[in-house]
């Protein structure tokens, strides 16, 4: 259901109505998330799917454009990923309301 990259909306915990990026997979009922700020890439939290919902699909190809260090995530791409998001979806809202 989740893979590495997709962007999540945490709805239970002290992460609730945060933006997470999903940076591995466990099994069927965890996956690690980071943003990159609170919540370092190198110390993800470990969540229950569950708990979370998913905000936007990783693309293909997604990860290899990324040119990731040592095939990790870093807390700069983290928090690029996440406002990047953001910064469209700021936009498609801002021309929503307009019409």
């Amino acid at each position: 259901m989740f893979n590495v990259g997709d962007i999540i909306l945490a709805v239970a915990g002290r992460d609730s109505k945060r933006l997470l990026v999903v940076v591995g997979i466990i099994d069927e009922n965890y996956v690690f998330i980071a943003d990159g700020k609170s919540r370092k890439a190198d110390f993800p939290k470990k969540k229950k799917i569950k708990h979370i919902e998913l905000v936007k699909k990783a693309g293909d190809g997604f990860i290899e454009s990324l040119n990731l260090k040592n095939g990790r995530f870093t807390n700069s791409v983290l928090r690029k990923i996440i406002s990047e998001y953001m910064l469209v979806n700021a936009n498609i809202n801002k021309n929503q309301e307009l019409k």
